[in-house]
């Protein structure tokens, strides 16, 4: 019980500290998927990624360019955007740490 009020407490503590993603980054805003990736960026700021055995569950910090970066309780993440979301063939995509992601939410 002690554990599940100790996570309970820190997820909590992780949405309080979202900041509402900016208006000129809206269209990172929703669920992606991509080979052996998945992410979902909610307006609110609030972040969850799953690659491999890695899983992520908590909030954007800021934008630095095309890349975000993601705020855990010690330590940043930056995730690298080398092509930040874009409308083609009837989809929108974008390209994150080298690996092509599809908005699945349309």
């Amino acid at each position: 019980m002690k554990k599940i009020v100790i996570t309970l407490f820190i997820m909590l503590a992780l949405s309080a500290c979202s900041k509402p993603i900016p208006s000129d980054k809206f269209a990172y805003i929703g669920y992606w998927q991509g080979p052996g990736m998945y992410i979902e960026i909610l307006p609110d700021g609030t972040f969850d990624y799953q690659r491999g055995g890695t899983s992520i569950s908590s909030s954007i910090d800021q934008f630095d360019g095309d890349n975000f970066l993601v705020d855990m309780l010690i330590m940043n993440t930056t995730f690298e955007v080398s092509q930040p979301p874009f409308f083609s063939d009837g989809q929108w995509s974008m390209v994150v740490d080298g690996v092509r992601v599809t908005r699945t939410d349309d």
